[in-house]
C-alpha cells in the first residue's frame, strides 16, 4: 500500500546550522531534511550498534523517573484500543529509563517483542547533557520548543494530528511517515477523544491491514497521502494539524522532535474552542448551526480585523489585537462564566 503512495517533498544540501526554518513555515507543506542530524552523537552511536546508543541514552540521564507504555506481543507494537473503545490495549507504567533501555536490549533479537515506548518526554527534564551534541538550535531561528525524545522499539504511532508545527528527527533506527493533509480528517476515522494513546485523537483504521468495507473512505485519504521512510539523520518538517502515521521499523528506535506554535505562549491552544463547540454548538438545529457557522467566519475565520474595524479602537475589546494582558482577561471572564 505505501510503495504505492507518492514521496513527501525533499530539501537537499541542509544541515542543523542551517535549517530552512523561515521557507518551511511560509511554504507550509510537509518536507523531508535529509542527513540534518548525520553528525549528531546519538545518531552516529546508533549507526555503530543499538546497543551503543543506549550507552549514550544512559550516559545522559539523570535518574528521573519516567513514564512508558508497556504491551505485551499481541498488540504488535501499535498502542491503541481494546476491541470495544472503552480502555487502551497497553499499560502506562512508572520506572527508570535504566529499566526501559534494559528491556529494550533484552529484546533486540526477539521476532515477536513486547512493546515499549517511552513517548513525548522532555530531554531537558530527564537527559539534559543530551542536548550539547544533539539539537537543532532552533532558538537561532527566534522559536522556543524543546525537544522531546520517543524511545521504543518497532512502535507504531497511529495517525493522528498535533496542534504545533513540528519538526521530528529520526536519530536511532528507521522510521515510515505517512502524511496527510488536514481536509483528509473526513476519511481518516478519528476514535474517541478521551481517553487516546497519545494525547491526541487517532485513525481507528489499521494501516497495517485496512479494512475498507468497514472504512470505505481511508480509499480516499490514501490517494491524498505521501509517504517516506526516513534513515538515521533525517528529518521531516510536518505543519500544523497535518495527520502523520509513524512506524518504526527496527528493533530500536528513536526520535527526537521539536513542537512549536505560531502564537505566543499566552495564547490557548484551539482544542480548547473544539472541545467548546462540541460541547455547546454541535447538537443544535440545522438552522442554528447554519447560523453559528456564518457567525464564526465573521467573528474567527475572516480577516482579523474585519469584526472590529468599523469601531475607534479604545472600544474594540476583544475584537482588537490580543497581548498578554487581554489574554489575560478574556481567560479569567471564561473560567467565571463557565464556574457560574
Amino acid at each position: 500500500m505505501f510503495d504505492r503512495l507518492p514521496k513527501v517533498r525533499v530539501l537537499e544540501g541542509f544541515s542543523a546550522g542551517t535549517l530552512p526554518v523561515e521557507r518551511l513555515i511560509a511554504e507550509n507543506l510537509p518536507t523531508v531534511l535529509p542527513g540534518v542530524a548525520r553528525q549528531w552523537g546519538l545518531v552516529q552511536a546508533g549507526l555503530e550498534s543499538p546497543r551503543t546508543a543506549m550507552e549514550q541514552l544512559r550516559a545522559s540521564y539523570n535518574g528521573r523517573p519516567v513514564q512508558y507504555n508497556w504491551g505485551d506481543p499481541a498488540t504488535a507494537g501499535r498502542p491503541f484500543y481494546n476491541d470495544d473503545f472503552t480502555a487502551l490495549n497497553c499499560q502506562v507504567r512508572r520506572g527508570t529509563l535504566d529499566q526501559v533501555l534494559d528491556e529494550l536490549a533484552s529484546h533486540l533479537d526477539d521476532p515477536a517483542p513486547p512493546t515499549y515506548y517511552v513517548a513525548s518526554l522532555l530531554v531537558d527534564s530527564c537527559l539534559p547533557a543530551l542536548r550539547e551534541h544533539n539539537d537543532l538550535g532552533l532558538e537561532r531561528h527566534g522559536i522556543s520548543a524543546p525537544p522531546s525524545i520517543w524511545i521504543g522499539n518497532r512502535v507504531t504511532a497511529s495517525c493522528h494530528y498535533d496542534a504545533p508545527s513540528n519538526i521530528a528527527c529520526c536519530a536511532v533506527g528507521r522510521r515510515r511517515f505517512t502524511v496527510f493533509p488536514p481536509e483528509q480528517v473526513h476519511n481518516l476515522y478519528p476514535g474517541p477523544l478521551q481517553p487516546t494513546p497519545g494525547g491526541q485523537a487517532v485513525s481507528v483504521v489499521d494501516f497495517d491491514a485496512p479494512d475498507l468495507e468497514r472504512y470505505p473512505r481511508f480509499a480516499a485519504a490514501m490517494e491524498a497521502g505521501q509517504t517516506v521512510v526516513l534513515e538515521p539523520g533525517d528529518a521531516i518538517f510536518i505543519p500544523s494539524l497535518w495527520w502523520h502515521h509513524v512506524k518504526g521499523l527496527d528493533p530500536f528506535t528513536v526520535l527526537v522532535n521539536y513542537w512549536w506554535s505560531s502564537m505566543p505562549e499566552w495564547i490557548p491552544t484551539p482544542m480548547h474552542a473544539l472541545n467548546m463547540a462540541l460541547w455547546s454548538i454541535r447538537d443544535r438545529p440545522e438552522h442554528e448551526k447554519r447560523a453559528w457557522r456564518e457567525t464564526f467566519e465573521y467573528y474567527v475565520f475572516g480577516p482579523a480585523e474585519r469584526a472590529g474595524e468599523h469601531l475607534p479602537p479604545p472600544a474594540r475589546g476583544e475584537l482588537g489585537p490580543f497581548d498578554e494582558m487581554a489574554s489575560r482577561r478574556m481567560r479569567a471572564a471564561l473560567i467565571a462564566k463557565l464556574n457560574r
